[in-house]
């Protein structure tokens, strides 16, 4: 997925910035900017958090994060190709907190989520180029 972000932020004359902890430093940084950070829970969130500014563009599948980074104006696309706005925010939310409670509960869904597709490559391929292409007026 990093190949794919940098490349069509490339296309679109966008600087990229990977944000990641120690436990997860890549030795394939290629041409990328790469900033790591602590290895504690939520850091990596609280760095994006407290460097992101309205407009940006920010990749994640926290909901969490996407909830308060929609708040600060930052734009949020999932790595599946979801955009995150501030109308779906509540049931996204309330969802994550039932699914949390029933796993707390002991119950828990069967399979998981589905695996990362081809398809749910594209679909992130084709939202992040409509992202950039809307933003960029083209």
């Amino acid at each position: 997925m990093n190949k794919e972000i940098a490349k069509i932020a490339k296309m679109y004359d966008q600087d990229v910035l990977f944000v990641a902890s120690y436990a997860h430093m890549r030795k394939d940084e290629g041409q990328n900017e790469w900033k790591y950070v602590d290895s504690e829970a939520e850091e990596v969130d609280l760095y994006i958090l407290n460097m992101a500014q309205r407009g940006d563009i920010v990749v994640t599948q926290d909901t969490g994060l996407a909830s308060m980074l929609i708040g600060k104006g930052v734009y949020v696309l999932s790595p599946r190709g979801k955009y995150y706005n501030k109308e779906d925010m509540d049931q996204i939310l309330f969802f994550r907190y039932a699914s949390a409670k029933e796993r707390r509960a002991g119950r828990y869904p069967k399979g998981g989520p589905s695996s990362f597709s081809e398809n749910d490559r594209q679909n992130f391929k084709e939202s992040f180029v409509k992202l950039l292409s809307n933003l960029k007026g083209i």
